[in-house]
């Protein structure tokens, strides 16, 4: 019988389970709703299920590079204070290790790891440690140079923000540089090609807008919106930033002067685009006092 997404919806709605661990239950079970949720149980996934509906937007960043091949991997937890556990940052350096030879998230969960599927291993961290944890993206890139940078370490190859940097020419050391760069600029993109057309059109409006507030002629106005474009996109692109290391420099003429053409980057920082739960000081009491 095939498994529609809506069964795998519905059962993951019901039961909180991960995509993996519902479409694996409603397979064993020929579908079976009940029977599904009967599997789950039995196999202990009921107890990290109970957790599942709470935010996990802490936890940590893996990079890892292997030859011309780099991956980075964010594996959230609750609190911080997991993010410092040993055996959850051995679990996610493990989680690195084997996306390095996998393509994509779902291909991820359900690789070995140890004799186990990944996505078992987690649910195994969730029902030990005691808090909901999330595999949340990976993201890999390939190039003559591979570098990889991470800030905040919390070990090795760990920390709150994971960057790998490809590039044609130059070495490592540079390609280092340019990962704390990117950590500490934050680029949209490596340049104004690859950036998204509607946020680029979006700044012109809203440049095009307080322009035309100054009363000035629309002739005028044209040579002010090139200008103010072209210091935008020198802020938001990565070889149009100037260089943390050198800023009389460009990335791009940085880059140059190494040997190098930057060819792509990643950069994953824990827990953007969460959004977090926010409980006043007054809400927090009252609950502590409800025991």
């Amino acid at each position: 019988m095939a498994i529609t997404a809506a069964q795998v919806k519905e059962l993951r709605e019901m039961t909180g389970a991960g995509m993996m661990d519902a479409k694996k239950a409603l397979t064993e079970t020929d579908g079976d709703m009940e029977a599904a949720i009967d599997w789950l149980r039995t196999k202990g996934l009921a107890k990290a299920a109970k957790k599942s509906d709470r935010t996990a937007a802490e936890g940590l960043v893996a990079v890892e590079v292997a030859g011309t091949t780099g991956v980075a991997v964010e594996v959230n937890a609750e609190t911080d204070f997991v993010a410092k556990n040993a055996e959850f940052q051995e679990m996610v350096s493990g989680i690195a290790k084997v996306a390095a030879g996998v393509d994509g998230l779902e291909a991820l969960a359900d690789a070995d790891m140890g004799g186990k599927k990944v996505s078992e291993v987690l649910t195994d961290k969730i029902a030990k440690i005691g808090e909901n944890m999330t595999l949340r993206r990976m993201a890999k890139i390939e190039g003559d140079v591979v570098a990889a940078y991470v800030h905040n370490a919390a070990a090795p190859g760990l920390g709150q923000i994971g960057v790998l940097v490809a590039m044609k020419g130059g070495d490592e050391a540079f390609g280092k540089q340019v990962a704390m760069h990117i950590a500490a600029a934050n680029p949209a993109a490596l340049n104004e090609a690859e950036l998204d057309p509607a946020v680029v059109e979006k700044e012109r409006q809203v440049q095009i807008d307080i322009a035309r507030e100054s009363g000035k002629p629309e002739a005028v106005i044209e040579k002010m919106i090139i200008g103010r474009m072209k210091k935008f996109l020198g802020e938001v692109t990565l070889l149009g930033q100037d260089f943390v290391v050198n800023p009389d420099l460009t990335v791009e003429a940085a880059a140059k002067e190494a040997g190098a053409e930057i060819t792509g980057f990643i950069r994953l920082q824990v827990g953007e685009g969460i959004e977090k739960e926010q409980e006043d000081f007054a809400a927090e009491v009252a609950k502590a006092a409800q025991g």
